[in-house]
């Protein structure tokens, strides 16, 4: 894995997972306690699912999309899911927001404005990152590091976004990654 600079942030799995279980604790010493939590996906579906468990919380899933151009590497117009996905109930009560990172702010900005807008039963919402970028012009309530610098970041399920099925035994085969592969 390359080394970290300004501009680029290399996120380990391991780093990750503990980066996901130092938020969860840092919201839990913080003594608010949440009814559910809606995480973004795709970012936030790894946290969310985690705190989820953790918490002994409903998890329920808002689809949003905005980085879809250049690999991923470039914002657009944000999309928003016309549904929320959750097994039972609907939103209601104190919510936990969660996503991966905020970059511009844009995501959680219309995201809060939405469901304040489309379900009345949530008493308060809360957010959470991973990472908050100092460009963005939405604060979350709770993150775990503030990235003055702006880079981007390298998330280790990344490697996924360069290989397809077809490709994937081997991928596995070489251990080496998507480089190897042509």
């Amino acid at each position: 894995m390359p080394e970290s600079t300004e501009s680029d942030l290399w996120v380990t799995w391991d780093a990750y997972h503990r980066a996901i279980e130092r938020l969860a604790l840092l919201i839990h010493d913080s003594g608010w306690k949440f009814d559910q939590v809606l995480c973004l996906a795709r970012g936030g579906l790894r946290p969310g699912d985690v705190f989820s468990r953790i918490f002994d919380v409903p998890l329920a899933i808002l689809s949003t999309s905005s980085y879809r151009d250049g690999n991923g590497t470039q914002q657009g117009a944000l999309d928003i899911a016309p549904h929320v996905t959750m097994t039972t109930g609907s939103l209601g009560g104190k919510l936990l927001l969660i996503d991966d990172l905020v970059d511009s702010g844009v995501t959680l900005a219309n995201v809060s404005a939405h469901l304040a807008e489309h379900f009345p039963a949530v008493t308060e919402v809360r957010t959470a990152v991973i990472w908050y970028k100092a460009c963005s012009v939405f604060r979350p309530d709770f993150y775990l590091e503030y990235l003055a610098g702006n880079p981007w970041i390298h998330q280790p399920f990344e490697e996924y976004d360069g290989i397809r099925a077809h490709q994937l035994g081997a991928w596995m085969k070489k251990g080496e990654g998507l480089s190897d592969l042509s």
